[in-house]
């Protein structure tokens, strides 16, 4: 039977899952990597680490299969984090800047002052923030010595990780990238489907470090023949959010995912309108087949799963993820304890690099199980926050059902608060693997081993539905408490 193989590079791992030619999974694999933070705020990896731990991974998940043949592969990546390397030797210049690093908070600020933001916004979706490559790769060229001059030249390749992957997996071969990638660079015309030079004279980023741009479902190349005993095409690109939207069957405009993994993403299809935010949303490429883009209207939080991670590796508080829910429950109800993770600033509808994180309501009986509660509860108050946003945005009908995937959807406890919260039924599918899933089909598609997306579509399938338990009295009173500590945080 056919096999395709599924990479889904993350902000923290790196992962491969097998799928066969039903998308019935067959193997994972997983690696973990080092974060690097050499200043506050900075954060970064080694573009080795990326590469060697994919290689590894997706090597552990073929062998684990018993070695089939793999007649497909897609790709999945952490956006945003920019890359830079030495076109003739594939060396990179500089670590990773990776997609949650602030450094370039001070570039945003200056070419806001100057009145830009309107003109980027306008033809990326975007707005001037870190988040974005577009800063990242400036930065880049600003501080490695001897970069610019490189650049212009025509020595140095930018790229986002789906990009080095396609680099590294094809020997140096394929240079390219696919929209929903170049869409959030901060340097693509979401309009007009290309490169915009305005934007590139700018930042100062030559035009030809950048990648060629293609169809989510198209051809990248082929592996090299020694990384899995021979050469593979690579058919199917998304950035993870986008491929989740794909693995979710959000194929109709006024769909919508959220999807909980180091931070929240929710996507809302607006079919091939482009909506201008008036909420400080991003328009943004939702997926792109046979030249035609379908737009979504995207809001990003930075923190969700890290903060999980926070409790476990900074507080201490824990020892595994999955312990989380259960000292929630044991939560003191009399205590509303509010923390608005703001630990690399807040992102949509907010857009506030500068602010921190604060915790409030403490009293001397807050321990650890209220603080775990409050944890999973801001994941539910940012999400809430989102969709207020999209609902003032969006003209069209939205379905009023919320599909969920990522890591944390699996905690029944977050996804019923999270019901609770935004006042509406929240759907679980049977396959959380959204995001690698969006990616196989997308190679599967493309190489003629699997169905289009109305047959995807009719396959998804619910693996159990949240619906709302909270009145509404309370479900507002404690929105609007959150309200004011997110207002009280970004005020300090």
């Amino acid at each position: 039977m056919p096999h395709i193989l599924a990479i889904d590079q993350g902000t923290t791992s790196s992962r491969a899952i097998l799928f066969d030619a039903h998308l019935r999974i067959t193997a994972i694999a997983q690696e973990e990597f080092p974060q690097h933070y050499p200043a506050s705020g900075w954060v970064e990896h080694d573009p080795d680490d990326l590469w060697a731990t994919t290689a590894g991974a997706a090597r552990a998940a073929i062998e684990k299969a018993g070695n089939p043949r793999i007649d497909a592969i897609g790709i999945t990546n952490q956006r945003e984090t920019t890359l830079v390397w030495d076109r003739r030797t594939g060396q990179p210049i500089h670590n990773a800047i990776v997609w949650q690093d602030r450094r370039t908070a001070d570039i945003c600020a200056a070419l806001k002052e100057a009145g830009h933001e309107p003109m980027v916004t306008a033809r990326t979706g975007l707005l001037l923030d870190p988040y974005f490559s577009g800063t990242k790769l400036k930065w880049i060229l600003d501080h490695v010595e001897g970069a610019r001059a490189r650049a212009e030249a025509g020595e140095l390749a930018f790229g986002t990780v789906d990009s080095w992957l396609i680099w590294k997996l094809t020997g140096g071969q394929v240079h390219a990238t696919d929209a929903t990638n170049a869409a959030r660079t901060l340097l693509y015309d979401i309009r007009k489907g290309r490169w915009s030079r305005t934007i590139c004279d700018l930042l100062d980023v030559p035009m030809a470090m950048l990648p060629e741009v293609r169809d989510c479902a198209a051809e990248f190349g082929t592996t090299r023949a020694d990384l899995f005993g021979r050469p593979v095409p690579i058919l199917g690109v998304a950035g993870d959010q986008q491929a989740a939207t794909v693995g979710q069957a959000c194929f109709s405009p006024g769909m919508m995912k959220s999807t909980y993994g180091t931070g929240c993403f929710a996507l809302l299809n607006t079919g091939d309108t482009l909506v201008e935010s008036r909420s400080r949303l991003l328009g943004t490429i939702a997926y792109q087949l046979e030249g035609k883009p379908t737009y979504a209207l995207e809001g990003s939080i930075f923190i969700a799963g890290a903060v999980v991670q926070w409790l476990r590796d900074g507080l201490k508080i824990i020892r595994k993820a999955g312990e989380t829910q259960a000292l929630a429950e044991t939560a003191d109800p009399s205590q509303d304890l509010v923390l608005v993770p703001a630990f690399t600033g807040l992102g949509a509808p907010h857009w506030n690099a500068e602010c921190r994180g604060a915790i409030y309501g403490l009293t001397r009986n807050s321990g650890p199980a209220e603080l775990a509660r409050a944890a999973l509860e801001s994941v539910g108050f940012q999400t809430r926050d989102l969709l207020e946003a999209m609902h003032a945005d969006w003209q069209g009908a939205a379905e009023g059902v919320l599909r969920v995937d990522g890591g944390m959807s699996a905690s029944d406890w977050a996804m019923q608060f999270l019901s609770d919260i935004i006042g509406a039924p929240v759907d679980r599918p049977q396959v959380l693997e959204t995001t690698a899933l969006g990616a196989a089909w997308l190679a599967g598609m493309k190489a003629g081993i699997c169905p289009g997306p109305a047959e995807f579509s009719e396959s998804w399938a619910l693996e159990r539905r949240f619906r709302p338990a909270m009145d509404a009295a309370t479900r507002n009173a404690r929105y609007d408490r959150w309200g004011r500590a997110v207002r009280a945080t970004m005020a300090v």
